[in-house]
């Protein structure tokens, strides 16, 4: 019996361990942002972000990303259509939806709000869950 309860004891004190929750950190949500990028975004954005002109917005040194976080969160959930400004310049176009976990769409927004000259705060996973939820 007494063994019994030492093993729950242990098991206990290990399961809780797991489920914790690693503190967020920006730095390795942008490395596992870089892939996400190169697999959904790079070929229309291209390798440094520079876009297509005419055709497809450039993210490098994008004022449009960098000012409104919550938009740029709602825009890689949900896709995106029509007009956008995008340093002096318009862009007619769409962008579909990604099929991302909060997670994936944190990394991939902090990989590009921190790459190709921008320079953004952390967009947490629980940012995207409260965007996705309204």
């Amino acid at each position: 019996m007494k063994k019994i309860f030492v093993l729950a004891v242990v098991l206990g004190v290990v399961s809780s361990f797991s489920f914790q929750q690693k503190p967020f950190n920006l730095k390795e949500s942008i490395q596992r942002g870089r892939d996400i990028y190169i697999a959904q975004c790079m070929t229309c954005h291209l390798e440094q972000g520079e876009g297509i002109e005419d055709v497809y917005p450039p993210l490098a040194k994008s004022d449009y990303l960098m000012s409104n976080k919550r938009r740029s969160i709602h825009q890689v959930l949900y896709g995106t259509s029509g007009e956008e400004k995008v340093k002096g310049k318009k862009y007619t176009g769409e962008m579909g939806a990604f099929d991302l976990t909060d997670r994936e769409t944190s990394d991939v927004l902090n990989y590009i709000r921190n790459s190709f000259g921008n320079k953004g705060s952390a967009v947490t996973p629980e940012e995207v869950k409260d965007v996705r939820s309204k």
